[in-house]
């Protein structure tokens, strides 16, 4: 989708809500320039799984040239393009209202909605300006953080003011209009987190990332082994036909067992599929899904215990004496 707004009221509680900046717009150097965000792992685009880790935000900003997108966000394009992850982060938060903000890169294979909460509960717990992950080897994760907004923009005028002082010719005044075109362009990201009073966060899955091809193929191994390919799968699915539905896998797949097993292996898929179609008739969410799976999974192992028992009867069952019993 390329549209520029999140569908929905804003959240209820206000104190829980933030906006997202997304950076999307690097030039994969060490990629020899490929189309980094697009690149897919487990079936998805880098930027869909980004933008799935922050589904909740009340409005998320990508910086990047428009695209196609698994969910409706708001564009920006830094100024001037290509000039940087400061230029960026300015542009991306000028499109921003809420107190807390999120930035992430475009390249997080395994960021998952939990560890953006995480983020946030950092930050709220204490007074700290900004709280970052940081990697397998201590190192800083600045584009998978969660910031105070007020902290940012403090920040950015405060380059800003430097940047166009330094540009001002001898003896004349710098420019007064606040923006000038290009003034935080080529800006290293340290020289606006440097001054910001940060709280670390370990996790060295979520703040893996993508820089070269073979980070993109340990991504792909890593959510084809045993204990990650399901959950991968599902939500490759569900972003694929559209559908915001969390339900119990592990209801469905005892069902998908006892059909499989009580009745036919063939019934393990057609009665899944029926327990979805009821579930959307009757209008329900994950609740509907339950109940519709445990009628079926009670009728299936029904349907086993009864070939369990084969054709025996009753000891004092009364024989079939009609003319065609046999």
């Amino acid at each position: 989708m390329t549209s520029y707004e999140r569908p929905g009221a804003p959240d209820a509680d206000d104190s829980r809500a933030y906006d997202a900046v997304v950076l999307a717009g690097g030039a994969a150097r060490r990629l020899g320039g490929a189309d980094k965000p697009g690149l897919r792992v487990g079936g998805r685009a880098l930027l869909d799984r980004v933008l799935a880790a922050c589904a909740d935000a009340r409005t998320t900003v990508v910086v990047a040239g428009p695209r196609p997108t698994a969910r409706p966000v708001r564009w920006a394009r830094e100024d001037p393009p290509g000039g940087g992850p400061v230029a960026a982060l300015d542009a991306g938060l000028r499109r921003t209202t809420a107190e807390d903000v999120v930035v992430l890169s475009a390249d997080l294979p395994f960021l998952e909605p939990g560890t953006v909460r995480r983020l946030l509960d950092a930050l709220r717990a204490g007074r700290a300006d900004g709280a970052l992950l940081t990697d397998a080897e201590g190192r800083d994760q600045p584009l998978v953080a969660a910031y105070r907004a007020h902290a940012l923009r403090r920040e950015l005028a405060a380059l800003t003011e430097a940047a166009l002082s330094e540009a001002a010719p001898a003896g004349r005044a710098p420019a007064t209009d606040g923006r000038a075109a290009g003034a935080l362009a080529g800006l290293p990201l340290r020289r606006l987190t440097g001054a910001l009073d940060l709280t670390r966060v370990p996790d060295h899955v979520a703040s893996f990332d993508c820089d070269t091809w073979d980070d993109l193929a340990t991504a792909r191994a890593r959510i084809r082994e045993h204990g990650h390919v399901l959950d991968e799968w599902i939500s490759a699915v569900k972003d694929e036909l559209g559908i915001d539905l969390d339900v119990d896998t592990g209801v469905l797949l005892d069902l998908a067992r006892d059909a499989a097993h009580g009745v036919a292996r063939p019934a393990a898929p057609l009665t899944t599929f029926l327990v979805g179609y009821a579930a959307a008739r009757a209008e329900g969410g994950p609740e509907a899904v339950a109940e519709a799976a445990r009628k079926a999974a009670a009728l299936a192992l029904r349907w086993a215990d009864e070939d369990a028992a084969g054709g025996d009867v009753a000891p004092d069952a009364t024989p079939d004496t009609r003319p065609d019993a046999g």
